[in-house]
């Protein structure tokens, strides 16, 4: 089965700016060996990242955060993307809200998508969420992906196994 992962919202804003914590700073070493071992591979790699503008409806409950064009909305470079990885913006909680990326996952022959970033309970699941409805098989790393408080860690996990089918397993055991 043709896979893909898929890193979600690791940007300044989510990792060390407006919404950064240790939690979500504990995951870099991890997605940046998950994307290693992705790339040893030939799997396709796709950044998803909020590039928000004035008016987008994320706004009206976070406020401004990740602003297009600002540092808030760059991806960390500790896992930058490298050539020919994909880069895609998005403006919703859910990566594949207006982004383009079932046309690619579609392109690409991808079946499974492997889910890392953040937050756990909110952009991760979503997009878990949207992959499942589409018919993609879901793995997520635990180690690559984290939110605010173990509780909604906890929940976010395994609502995603119930729900969604998804694999949620150690990274040493995730297949590439």
């Amino acid at each position: 089965m043709k896979r893909a992962v898929l890193v979600v919202d690791m940007i300044h804003d989510f990792v060390y700016g407006k919404f950064g914590s240790e939690r979500a700073q504990r995951v870099v070493p991890c997605v940046k060996e998950l994307l290693a071992r992705a790339r040893e591979k030939g799997l396709p790699v796709i950044y998803l990242r909020d590039a928000h503008k004035k008016g987008d409806k994320e706004l009206e409950v976070w406020g401004e955060h990740a602003m297009k064009g600002t540092k808030g909305s760059e991806i960390v470079p500790e896992i930058a993307p490298q050539k020919g990885d994909y880069v895609l913006e998005k403006t919703r909680y859910s990566s594949f809200h207006e982004t383009g990326l079932d046309k690619l996952l579609d392109e690409l022959g991808v079946k499974e998508v492997i889910v890392a970033g953040v937050t756990t309970d909110i952009c991760v699941r979503h997009t878990a969420a949207d992959a499942f409805f589409r018919g993609y098989s879901v793995t997520v790393p635990t180690e690559c992906v984290q939110t605010i408080s173990d509780e909604a860690q906890c929940n976010a996990l395994d609502e995603m196994k119930k729900l969604y089918n998804a694999k949620v397993v150690s990274l040493s055991k995730v297949i590439l």
